[in-house]
């Protein structure tokens, strides 16, 4: 049961992430801020589906927890800051988009490693 409610959590910030990736690209064309909300953007649109495969994947990939959660953690981490640098003239911490960037390329090793082990029945 736990596990379903994690997965519905992923679909949900898949969708968030989605949203948040079209309404950046957006606000990127029309408002300014090429250089920062651009590649928000693009984080947050190439993770969106990402997240939904595994959400929809379930169980069937192991590690499909961690490297979701990584994924989200880390789209928020560098998205976010760059957002934040845009809107608020600084970002959430220092080296918060390096963390975030540095974590979403350790989510996909890990969803590779997950893909590679035994399915869980």
């Amino acid at each position: 049961m736990a596990q379903a409610m994690v997965h519905r959590w992923t679909g949900l910030a898949a969708g968030l992430f989605g949203a948040a990736g079209v309404a950046l690209a957006a606000a990127a064309s029309h408002a300014g801020g090429e250089a920062l909300l651009r590649p928000a953007s693009t984080i947050c649109l190439a993770h969106a589906p990402a997240l939904l495969a595994l959400a929809l994947a379930g169980e069937r990939i192991r590690l499909s927890t961690v490297a979701a959660l990584g994924m989200i953690i880390g789209t928020l981490l560098f998205a976010g800051d760059l957002v934040a640098r845009h809107f608020l003239g600084s970002g959430l911490f220092p080296m918060a988009a390096p963390t975030g960037g540095m974590t979403l390329i350790a989510s996909w090793l890990v969803l590779a490693i997950g893909s590679m082990l035994t399915s869980r029945r």
